[in-house]
């Protein structure tokens, strides 16, 4: 079986591609401004060349904050349309304000506005091929899935949201089936006798294998399987597929060999690494407690108008090595919250005051936790602190959730930037998922990622 494999383009890449493009237009529509007789502000030449970087720094810096590079909303033509206008707004605001690293203002000023909307044409136009070409079903990854068909279900589900571009095609059972089997109806079902046909037929890209029992594939698959790898073909494991795309370790689907998930990352001992991040931490917190000394007389009034009592409330929380200790907040619910026993804050919940709600979504209310950083209880990043409680009710639940206390909490993290706010068992086995990936992957490249994209959530107004 010769097999001629599509055209398609891995999640990692089409992040690069973006950026490298968005780089490539912004400095063509330079070039093209050059044409203009009387445009001088900044020309494409080397006698610009720390100007020109600049530029490409504040566009992928702040592209990056205002999700310019989100894949799942680099797809849809109006969101990209906002973010490009936000981002081109931000990027020149700032440009204009570095003038030592940037070009003298020119006397005749329309030409800063002719420097904005070539940059937003420029970027507007790319993405709009890039949403015309790329995003089309002749780039798409098309999957084959190969597994049990009673978990099947959940597997589409996962990875279903996960990239616009992966599309999973169909299925093959890799059990004896009978008659009486159950049968799932959500995705075409291939027989194993049609396995390799099918491969050619779909134009299938890539094979997954999501058996749990690996000694229960029957053998016609497992001889297709082995040819197809003598091939040359892309076959992967599940579990692989399902962190590298939601970026999140599947606990549900690890079982007595463990271990083979959880080889956390070296920073989690490297000294060098741990220096940097307290610097970061203790520096982080002396600025956001100013921060906080300064906004204090408003948020004193606020309080006394909109969220009557007291400003601050102290609860206990699990930290490293599950050791308790005492968080400060801004209290946003109103005295007495709890008085028919603990329970999960949630959306809309009506013990959030009105002025708790404006601290919660401006994330105002996590400021007195630079308190927390500052004495050692916490990082900047990490897991969020859960009440000794919800520990211990979780604990007994979800495997592995004690081991998001190997590393100190944190005030944001990467669950907290990549879901919502845990009101439920489900939402927090979620957060856990995403807690370990940051425990295992954890390095500076994904803390300044988790940095960024908390300025996103704080700028778009996400706070819960």
């Amino acid at each position: 079986m010769k097999h001629k494999k599509g055209i398609h383009f891995e999640v990692s890449e089409r992040k690069v591609l973006l950026r490298i493009m968005d780089l490539a237009v912004v400095y063509l529509g330079i070039y093209g401004l050059g044409f203009y007789s009387n445009f001088e502000y900044i020309l494409l030449g080397t006698e610009n060349l720390v100007a020109l970087i600049l530029l490409g720094t504040y566009i992928i810096v702040f592209g990056t904050i205002f999700e310019l590079y989100d894949l799942q909303k680099a797809s849809i033509l109006e969101v990209t349309f906002r973010n490009i206008v936000i981002t081109i707004s931000t990027v020149v605001l700032f440009y204009l304000l570095t003038p030592i690293l940037s070009p003298s203002l020119p006397e005749d000023r329309i030409q800063i506005v002719y420097f904005y909307l070539v940059l937003i044409i420029s970027l507007l136009i790319w993405r709009l091929a890039y949403i015309s070409l790329i995003e089309t079903p002749r780039f798409y990854k098309r999957i084959l899935l190969v597994g049990e068909v009673s978990n099947i279900e959940g597997l589409v589900k996962a990875l279903d949201t996960s990239d616009p571009n992966y599309r999973i095609i169909g299925f093959v059972n890799s059990e004896s089936s009978s008659s009486e089997s159950v049968k799932f109806k959500g995705l075409k079902e291939f027989g194993a006798e049609d396995f390799l046909v099918a491969i050619q037929r779909e134009k299938i890209s890539e094979v997954l294998v999501a058996s749990f029992n690996s000694d229960a594939i029957i053998p016609e698959v497992y001889h297709d399987l082995l040819l197809l790898l003598e091939r040359g073909f892309k076959i992967r494991e599940y579990t692989q597929v399902y962190e590298e795309l939601l970026h999140r370790v599947p606990i549900q689907f690890v079982g007595r060999d463990f271990y083979k998930y959880f080889p956390f990352s070296r920073s989690n001992e490297n000294k060098l690494y741990i220096f940097f991040q307290r610097t970061f931490d203790i520096i982080c917190s002396i600025i956001g407690l100013s921060i906080g000394l300064l906004l204090l007389p408003f948020i004193l009034i606020g309080n006394i108008l909109a969220n009557t009592g007291p400003l601050f409330y102290i609860q206990e929380r699990v930290g490293k090595n599950s050791k308790p200790f005492r968080i400060v907040k801004l209290r946003t619910m109103v005295i007495n919250a709890e008085k028919d026993g603990v329970r999960w804050a949630k959306k809309n919940d009506n013990r959030i005051t009105a002025f708790g709600k404006f601290l919660r979504r401006s994330r105002l209310d996590e400021i007195p936790q630079f308190y927390n950083v500052l004495k050692g209880d916490m990082s900047i990043i990490g897991p969020r602190p859960e009440r000794p409680f919800f520990v211990n009710e979780l604990s007994r639940i979800i495997p592995f959730y004690e081991t998001r206390h190997i590393i100190k909490p944190g005030l944001t993290g990467w669950a907290q930037v990549k879901t919502r706010y845990g009101s439920s068992i489900d939402d927090s086995l979620t957060k856990l998922q995403y807690d370990l990936y940051y425990i295992k992957h954890r390095s500076i490249f994904l803390d300044f990622n988790i940095v960024i994209k908390t300025l996103s959530t704080i700028l778009y107004y996400r706070g819960q």
